[in-house]
């Protein structure tokens, strides 16, 4: 036999291929799995099942009784009785098997969703003073993801924005799960459910009744009914604010005002107008900021009064609280309260006219805006009437980033001078300039320090400032550390603002400047005021004596109990100040 043959002969018969497994889905494994589990360890399975039971009911009460402010939180909160699971109740134990597990993930759906907006409301509250729009503020979620990328880095920012998506995915998903197993957990015993439904139900309304409180809490709830209501509320003004105050915005005391008959005072003078961020009154008078900013202030009147300066001080109520920084600019130069997204983008459309814009309809001013914080198109450019604006790209910084300010004020007032103030406008023209400085910025690390201002070059002088500086982690988590440095940014603003004008000012300079917002709850207090300085600053007597009968406080520093507007009414008294003649323009 050859060995082909032998090898041919030992060639196996074809099978057939065995069949295919047939296809079991994930959630039939699982069930299969966990069956077998329960029946091989039933002591555990019931230990974990009313473990997980539990659990659930923990959680559906604590999202029912979740309070919306940080300074509610509390035991108290998480030990009363909702109105919402009593109801709840009493609506899927009257409910076939399919209705209610529907229902059941539909509730708990929805009460993920005001849990989210709970949370978010206590978000808005500590960083903007108000409760979350559903309406108009899902775009500053954006800013708050460009912020946190300058705090703390792209990677820990990216890091952040998973953890918060996969954070309200999980609140989504697990309260639908509990609210689907309590209620199989009532149908499989209606009786007892019933009547446990009922004894809560009476409870309830004896605690309501009664006004029982636990360490002064109701022990009755209804925090997720009266939240819901409060959105639909808000949503409800905010559509109809809307329409009111485009009406509002065509209303304007000197709309119709020729322009010879505007600021007429002020006519050959260099008039700089200049916000300081979070520049609140909290930094003046907050025992813990206030030494040193209030040194600082007093400091600096001495050393401008020595040159020849000398200036009032008073107070303004800011529209937004905290950030949005663009509604306390925009309120302060329209004479308008522009407290929200919605009412900013309707002025911005408008032809209201602009406190700046109005030196520009003079035909008598140049107007120059200096905006380091401006990092993208800029279309409100036009409203303000400015003629031209330097953002941050176009002003020759070679330094680093101060966290979320992209250069230190020094160097920006320092850029203001070479490119603007230096140089005299054409055709014997004055020059108005508005200038947005942006140091003082959350989270206040690292600040800059004042250099020499022949040393600040392209500000490649401020690495070493920059790279000793505080890392922005360290002060985000560290209320004490955050007020105290909030504070050293003040001084250094104030600093670099008022050794600006001691430096370059001249006979015919007339500085205004105001902080536009106090900073967060967490460094001013849940309770502060919404007020902010402002300081009219000349070296000719005649533009103090202009607003001799303001009431304001000599020197930097406003006084207490000195006069308190809101800040809506600046754009006209000052108008009227130097004056300006009113000529109604109506809607």
């Amino acid at each position: 036999m050859s060995a082909l043959q032998s090898a041919e002969e030992t060639v196996p018969e074809e099978t057939s291929a065995p069949a295919p497994r047939p296809f079991r889905r994930p959630w039939t494994v699982w069930s299969a799995w966990t069956r077998r589990w329960r029946e091989r360890y039933p002591a555990a399975a019931r230990t974990l099942s009313v473990a997980v039971t539990v659990l659930a009911a923990v959680l559906v009460v604590a999202a029912l009784v979740m309070p919306d402010t940080v300074v509610r939180l509390g035991p108290a909160e998480f030990l009363r009785i909702p109105a919402e699971a009593v109801i709840g109740a009493a609506v899927l134990l009257a409910l076939p098997r399919r209705p209610r597990v529907a229902v059941a993930a539909a509730t708990g759906v929805l009460l993920g969703a005001t849990t989210v907006l709970n949370a978010l409301d206590m978000g808005f509250d500590q960083y903007l003073g108000r409760k979350f729009n559903v309406i108009l503020d899902w775009s500053l979620l954006t800013d708050a993801e460009s912020y946190l990328e300058d705090s703390l880095g792209r990677g820990a920012t990216l890091a952040a924005v998973a953890a918060v998506i996969a954070l309200v995915l999980l609140v989504f998903t697990l309260l639908a799960l509990a609210v689907v197993r309590l209620s199989n957990l009532l149908a499989r015993h209606p009786g007892t459910a019933t009547r446990g439904t009922l004894v809560a139900g009476v409870v309830w309304i004896t605690c309501s009744s009664l006004g029982l409180q636990i360490g002064g809490v109701p022990i009755a709830s209804d925090s997720t009914a009266t939240a819901l209501k409060a959105q639909a509320r808000r949503v409800s003004d905010t559509l109809r604010d809307e329409a009111e105050f485009r009406k509002v915005a065509r209303v304007d005391a000197f709309g119709n005002t020729p322009a010879g008959q505007l600021v007429p005072d002020l006519r050959g003078k260099d008039v700089v107008f200049t916000f300081i961020e979070s520049y609140g009154r909290s930094a003046i008078e907050d025992p813990v900021m206030a030494p040193g900013v209030d040194r600082t202030l007093d400091v600096r009147t001495r050393a401008l009064a020595k040159a020849g300066y000398h200036a009032k001080s008073g107070w303004l109520t800011s529209a937004t609280y905290g950030g949005s920084s663009w509604l306390g600019h925009s309120t302060t130069m329209s004479g308008l309260w522009i407290s929200n997204q919605q009412r900013y983008r309707t002025v911005m459309a408008s032809d209201h006219m602009s406190l700046t814009d109005a030196f520009k309809k003079t035909g008598a001013f140049d107007t120059v805006g200096v905006m380091p914080g401006v990092q993208k198109g800029w279309p409100e450019q036009k409203w303000y009437g400015l003629d031209k604006v330097y953002n941050a790209f176009q002003l020759g910084y070679q330094g680093p980033k101060f966290s979320w300010s992209t250069m230190p004020d020094q160097y920006a007032l320092q850029q203001y001078q070479e490119r603007v103030h230096s140089k005299r406008p054409a055709d014997g023209r004055s020059r108005m300039s508005l200038l947005i400085l942006t140091s003082s910025h959350q989270p206040w690390a690292p600040i800059p320090k004042m250099v020499d201002w022949d040393r600040l070059g392209d500000g490649s002088v401020f690495k070493g400032i920059e790279a000793a500086g505080n890392k922005s982690a360290d002060v985000i988590a560290d209320t004490t550390k955050s007020r105290e440095e909030y504070g050293k940014s003040i001084q250094y603003s104030v600093t670099a603002l008022t050794e600006w004008l001691q430096r370059y000012g001249t006979e015919n300079t007339v500085l205004v400047f105001l902080g536009d917002h106090q900073p967060i709850a967490r460094v001013s207090g849940n309770h502060a005021s919404r007020d902010v300085p402002v300081s009219v600053v000349a070296k000719d007597p005649r533009m103090l004596d202009k607003i001799a009968d303001w009431g304001w406080t000599d020197g930097l520093r406003p006084a207490h109990d000195a006069p308190v507007w809101k800040m809506s009414s600046f754009r006209d008294r000052f108008l009227t100040a130097y004056g300006s003649t009113p000529h109604p323009k109506k809607g």
